[in-house]
């Protein structure tokens, strides 16, 4: 086995070797001055099972490249199997069109990868579970539910008037398995979306009086959705309101919004680095996600069943 980071998260890409027990690919992964990626691998890799850990996080286009051209260096340096191991799979939200004359970008991503020559991908809460048909190679959806299932119960449990909350309708199949594996009850929160990274809360679907209540989401990016949903629950009755989220994108001024909201916490796993505006004191807490991956690796490079994670 072999890892090769990118890089995007290089910090989770030596937590994963680590718990494996594996030292990183020596390789370069650089710019041009026209900002043109070049990528040379500096050891031996004929015949070997390759596993490039690069998430398409911001800038989402510079790095989702650099997973292109490392396939492409892997597929010439005649390696056995390349798998892209991407946590945060960029372009998800684009995975239907929205409208006339717009295009399913996350249907061109998984087409990249493909031609670009990988064998195989792995990934983690996709935005919506039908991306895996986009691919025709075998991909493997990781659910980081079961890792923060356990950093609740680890922080949360003895709350007895404890209460999982969907942000909107899409996420409530998301939110029910965390609320199954902590047997406890779900809310919704109706979102109607006025545009683009806008939304309005139009109602909550459940009783949140004197409740403490964690919201549960796949992804925050500007912030808006879980800080409008969290202000909701607390002039609905809520008594504290915390967030758990798989994919902390955080653009713009969405660290600034989350520490001056309502929440108590909000809770994320590594897949995508803390920008440098989290700093000590902060609301926002990270849960690694390297023993997740590393073992599914492990299991991938063992030809192992992968779904037995979750069982």
């Amino acid at each position: 086995m072999k890892l090769l980071a990118g890089n995007s998260n290089r910090t989770l890409a030596q937590a994963v070797a680590s718990h494996l027990d594996v030292p990183l690919t020596r390789a370069q992964v650089k710019r041009f001055a026209d900002n043109e990626v070049w990528v040379t691998i500096d050891e031996n890799v004929r015949g070997e099972d390759v596993f490039i850990l690069q998430s398409t996080s911001y800038p989402a286009n510079d790095h989702l490249m650099e997973l292109l051209v490392c396939i492409d260096a892997l597929k010439r340096a005649s390696a056995r199997r390349i798998t892209a191991v991407t946590p945060y799979f960029g372009y998800a939200r684009q995975d239907r069109k929205t409208g006339g004359r717009t295009p399913i970008s996350a249907k061109l991503v998984a087409n990249l990868i493909t031609r670009a020559g990988a064998d195989r991908v792995l990934t983690m809460d996709l935005h919506s579970g039908q991306i895996q048909g986009f691919f025709d190679i075998p991909t493997d959806n990781l659910l980081s539910a079961p890792l923060l299932a356990a950093d609740i119960k680890e922080n949360y449990e003895r709350w007895r008037d404890l209460l999982i909350v969907s942000p909107d309708v899409g996420g409530v199949v998301r939110a029910l398995a965390v609320a199954s594996r902590l047997d406890t009850e779900l809310a919704i929160v109706d979102k109607r979306r006025s545009g683009p990274g806008k939304s309005e809360v139009a109602n909550i679907i459940g009783d949140v009086s004197g409740r403490r209540c964690i919201l549960f989401d796949d992804m925050i990016d500007g912030g808006g959705t879980l800080c409008n949903a969290a202000q909701a629950l607390i002039d609905g009755g809520a008594t504290e309101v915390s967030a758990y989220v798989s994919h902390g994108v955080l653009s713009g001024a969405a660290v600034e919004r989350v520490e001056a909201s309502v929440l108590k916490e909000l809770v994320m796993t590594d897949s995508i680095p803390a920008p440098e505006r989290v700093g000590s004191g902060s609301k926002i807490r990270y849960v690694s996600c390297a023993p997740l991956i590393g073992e599914a690796i492990r299991r991938i490079a063992n030809e192992e069943s992968v779904s037995k994670l979750f069982d």
